[in-house]
């Protein structure tokens, strides 16, 4: 049996077959596998369907001089089920694509492109998977520092049908968002949470 301080690891499960049922800017694939049991022994084979996508980096800039918050409001198809709108708020987000850049550089990346700012300060927060259940997506999630004195406008990329408007709010503005659930986008939460915490030593330390 396994003691309950023991970790699972990488030789812990066995796929016996992996199936890509569709390929695009996305791939779904079925495996069948199976995966050791918390006595020790070995489960059976099990199939799960899994959405595959690049890992991602988001970021929230913060301007701890101005206290201010920059968001970011866009169209998302995934959200067309939604009774109120499918134009989510959210925080600067992109897909690491590239192999060749690590998580920081695409947050510096993204918040240029989709908000017209610049980073001058940047800090892990914390990673995580979305949606284990379905999907291996998974997001570094980022504080960055802006002067928010001119970050206005709309942004993004035409070539990838972006349509992107600058929310530039007072924190607290911000915060009231959250409050009343106007904010559905998971990164935007856990890091305006993580702000709201930390908003008072941010403001001392410059």
């Amino acid at each position: 049996m396994k003691d309950a301080h023991e970790k699972f690891g990488q030789s812990d499960y066995e796929i016996k077959e992996r199936e890509i049922l569709y390929q695009g800017k996305l791939r779904l694939v079925r495996l069948t596998l199976r995966h050791r049991l918390f006595d020790g022994a070995w489960g059976e084979f099990f199939i799960r369907e899994i959405l595959e996508r690049p890992r991602a980096s988001a970021v929230l800039p913060y301007d701890p001089i101005l206290d201010r918050v920059i968001l970011i409001e866009q169209f998302r198809a995934g959200a067309i089920a939604d009774p109120e709108s499918p134009w989510l708020i959210e925080i600067p987000a992109g897909l690491i694509e590239n192999p060749a850049e690590n998580p920081e550089t695409v947050a510096l990346r993204e918040t240029e492109e989709e908000a017209g700012g610049k980073i001058t300060n940047i800090k892990l927060l914390y990673e995580y998977f979305v949606s284990p259940g379905g999907s291996n997506e998974y997001i570094y999630l980022f504080y960055g520092e802006v002067d928010a004195s001119h970050i206005a406008g709309i942004h993004g990329l035409a070539n990838e049908h972006e349509n992107i408007r600058v929310l530039n709010l007072s924190a607290e503005e911000a915060f009231a968002k959250l409050k009343n659930k106007e904010i559905k986008n998971a990164p935007a939460i856990l890091a305006l949470e993580w702000l709201k915490s930390n908003r008072q030593s941010l403001k001392k330390n410059q």
